[in-house]
């Protein structure tokens, strides 16, 4: 053997170790039972602008229909991208985004919010209402209606980069706002608000928060601005937690941070990248959110491939890993950019199996968050059919979240089989309840062949996660099986199991 022979032959050796290290997780562990797989289905884009009612309908019944194909079990829809509302309110008008006007209600008549919620509960999803707190008017040029929060309060608000902002130092906004939320909750069978980026706006070079007055009048003992912006933010992050579970104690408050928390630069603890920062440079100090139990998941947007100088998504999946000490951690994925960039070990396939062998070897990452949900639909790069075929091939259950009662739904009940016009279907009906923390809201069906092991640990076992009282059976199956049946109470919590042994002849 040559020396370049031999030096081929080694880097080949090293190239091959390095994956298989990559894999072991996998290997190992298998695809988990409870992962958080989300898409963000956003509106602020104009994608579903005049579009219309039967349209818009398809358009969403698809998507979903893909992404469930694809094993998402989230859907986080925006339904307020700047103080209007995809969905009917007495607070604020209809969305500039649904309709093309802002105040004008959709022809023929219908709720966005309501029919999706319907149309995930019916796939097995969760559905996270998804609102943009501060943000009244975005960059593209309307009028606003005469009940919106710009025209009945400008004094609450303030221009900044031809954007329109409510400012946070009001006291009257965080009502506000908690007020809107309060109002989804209650009247919407919501699983979940959501909330982004966007706290004080994105800093543009020369351009100050126009806010001194502010400052200057109720700086509440805090000299330094910085600080003071940071506890406006604190105490609209704390109040929003509260309405939500003072509300609904059963519905998840996620936040989906900027990638950056700090760099090192400013902080010795910080990661180690040079970009925008969420404490010094939006004001949102999302650590601190994390000690004091604010959030029940967080999301930071890591849209940078694997090897950016500036903000390296390996860098910063671990130290968001190490960081993030109480909430559970999931990942916000650039779809289009992960697929857009190649592996730096393998030229010829792009990062998506990279950025999931490091899901796989961090365990305190509990999902991903996909951005967005059309290019995934669209299949960019694969990316979808991946997912299907492979990194989310079997359905999960959503994991725990930190703030659970602790009480499980009983066993689903008369669990049977019935011959339904030539079909083959399993029924079966809820268990009893006392009140939302045992109240079965879906159920997990499992299916084994007889003489195999019953192990309900394996995902690979479930055939559907749905919020029915039935199941039908596969047309072409023989022979005899064994289905288990549970049920998930509204904090995922699964129950006791029922199970039903089938014998189908030739």
């Amino acid at each position: 053997m040559t020396k370049e022979t031999m030096k081929i032959f080694k880097v080949e050796r090293w190239v091959k170790s390095l994956l298989l290290c990559s894999l072991i997780p996998l290997m190992m562990y298998g695809q988990p039972k409870r992962e958080f797989r989300g898409a963000w289905i956003q509106c602020v884009n104009g994608q579903f602008k005049g579009m219309g009612t039967e349209k818009m309908q398809q358009t969403l019944s698809y998507q979903l229909d893909e992404l469930q194909k694809d094993g998402c079990n989230v859907i986080i829809f925006q339904v307020r991208p700047e103080c209007d509302a995809l969905y009917e309110s007495n607070l604020e008008p209809w969305s500039y985004y649904l309709t093309g006007e802002q105040g004008r209600a959709p022809i023929p008549y219908w709720d966005p919010l309501a029919w999706m919620v319907e149309q995930c509960h019916q796939r097995g999803m969760e559905l996270h209402a998804w609102i943009n707190p501060y943000r009244a008017k975005t960059k593209t040029p309307h009028t606003n209606a005469s009940n919106h929060v710009v025209v009945q309060h400008p004094e609450r608000c303030f221009e900044y980069d031809g954007l329109t902002l409510l400012n946070p130092a009001y006291r009257e906004n965080r009502d506000y706002i908690c007020d809107v939320v309060r109002d989804i909750v209650q009247r919407y069978d919501v699983d979940g608000l959501h909330i982004d980026d966007y706290f004080y706006p994105y800093p543009v070079p020369g351009v100050p928060i126009p806010d001194a007055a502010q400052h200057a009048a109720d700086p509440r003992g805090i000299s330094d601005r910085g600080d003071w912006r940071r506890d406006n933010v604190n105490l609209f992050i704390q109040e929003l937690s509260q309405t939500i579970h003072t509300t609904k104690p059963w519905v998840k408050f996620g936040v989906s941070p900027f990638g950056i928390y700090r760099n090192r630069k400013s902080d010795p603890d910080g990661s180690r990248t040079n970009g925008l920062q969420n404490y010094d440079d939006l004001y949102a100090d999302v650590l601190l959110w994390d000690a004091n139990g604010w959030m029940d998941y967080c999301v930071p947007q890591l849209y940078w491939e694997i090897g950016n100088k500036a903000a390296d998504y390996d860098e910063l999946i671990h130290w968001w890993s190490s960081h993030l000490k109480r909430t559970p951690l999931v990942i916000g994925e650039d779809v289009e950019r992960t697929v857009k960039h190649a592996d730096p070990h393998h030229a010829k396939r792009n990062q998506q199996p990279a950025k999931m062998a490091l899901h796989a070897q961090l365990p305190n990452i509990q999902g991903t968050v996909l951005w967005y949900a059309k290019a995934a639909v669209d299949n960019i790069g694969n990316y979808g059919t991946s997912l299907r075929t492979n990194y989310w091939r079997y359905p999960a259950l959503l994991p725990v979240m930190p703030a659970t009662d602790g009480k499980v739904p009983g066993k689903p009940r008369k669990l049977k089989r019935i011959d339904v016009d030539g079909q083959r279907v399993l029924f079966w009906t809820a268990p009893k309840s006392r009140d939302w923390r045992n109240e079965a809201v879906r159920y997990v069906v499992y299916h084994f062949e007889h003489s195999e092991p019953v192990d309900l640990s394996n995902p690979a076992k479930i055939v559907a996660i749905t919020s029915d009282t039935h199941y039908e059976l596969p047309s072409t199956l023989t022979g005899r099986h064994v289905y288990i049946v549970t049920a998930l109470d509204r904090t995922q919590e699964e129950g006791k199991s029922a199970k039903v042994k089938i014998k189908i002849k030739n």
